[in-house]
């Protein structure tokens, strides 16, 4: 069967479909380079995580040193939350992965007490209580390390970026 042409050439009735592809392919491509620059938090906010990244570090450490205490001498301790309390809402706003682990500890932080004040004959410690300790102070030394580690996060770009800017998000995470 021949072709029928309307008087204009066949192969120039496609020029339009591949004008508005090609106007849509790059339409996309500079949306996407938009979105995907790099992602750089606010200096307020960066200042306000480093705030309380020092004070719950600081927090943690004392509490570490607290339950090294602890097992010299047997005698119970109370663990500190204060600075976690006053800088909850910073953590959570600025580092919301960071947050969850910290807050989870802080939420072990009266079972580590009961198990410290829970002692049998002779001052001993039993082995579950005492793996109940050893374990919160591992995960405070991790929530340390995270801690430390969100001051060092480098601003993201690329998909991350991009991702984070389409959540409405300021920060990715």
């Amino acid at each position: 069967m021949p072709r029928v042409c309307t008087g204009v050439p066949c192969e120039h009735r496609a020029v339009p479909f591949v004008v508005a592809a090609t106007l849509l392919a790059a339409g996309a491509i500079f949306g996407y380079l938009r979105l995907a620059r790099p992602l750089v938090p606010d200096p307020a906010e960066r200042a306000a995580l480093a705030e309380a990244v020092g004070a719950v570090d600081r927090e943690l450490a004392a509490n570490l040193e607290l339950t090294a205490l602890f097992d010299q001498t047997r005698q119970p301790i109370v663990l500190e939350n204060g600075e976690f309390a006053r800088h909850r809402a910073a953590l959570e706003r600025t580092a919301p992965a960071i947050f969850t682990a910290v807050a989870e500890l802080y939420a072990r932080l009266a079972e580590a007490e009961s198990a410290m004040e829970r002692r049998g004959p002779a001052n001993s410690l039993k082995d579950e209580d005492r793996a109940i300790v050893e374990r919160w102070e591992g995960d405070a030394r991790a929530a340390q390390r995270a801690l430390r580690e969100a001051l060092g996060l480098k601003p993201v770009a690329g998909p991350r970026a991009a991702i984070a800017r389409l959540r409405g998000s300021r920060l990715p995470g």
